[in-house]
């Protein structure tokens, strides 16, 4: 699937399946709805209405209201790429959420994948 499908996938069918991996390891949605916020500074009221709305995920991500500053400090390999190499913006923000949602499903605590 090339990035410009992706990117018009709309995010709520997504979401389901950030929740589903989470919860198969006995992670909570309270969880990753915390990490969604954290990383794209949308609370919960303006992420439902994203949810709501429909839209897809270049426009949530897009109209985030604010990209962490500490997303600098994500690394590693996701889907066998190094986050650290993803040059395209839209595609880096999105491995950014896969990658914490593997740490959460990891078991890593709540700290760590927030980067306190």
């Amino acid at each position: 699937m090339n990035n410009e499908k992706i990117y018009k996938m709309p995010f709520s069918k997504i979401y389901p399946m950030y929740l589903a991996k989470a919860e198969k390891k006995g992670r909570t949605k309270k969880e990753v709805d915390e990490i969604i916020y954290w990383l794209t500074g949308y609370d919960e009221s303006t992420f439902y209405k994203q949810i709501d709305r429909n839209v897809d995920i270049e426009t949530f991500f897009n109209e985030a209201p604010g990209f962490n500053e500490k997303t600098i400090l994500i690394t590693g390999v996701i889907c066998g790429i190094r986050i650290e190499d993803i040059a395209e913006p839209l595609m880096k923000k999105i491995r950014y959420l896969d990658k914490l949602t593997d740490e959460l499903a990891k078991g890593r605590s709540m700290e760590k994948i927030l980067r306190k």
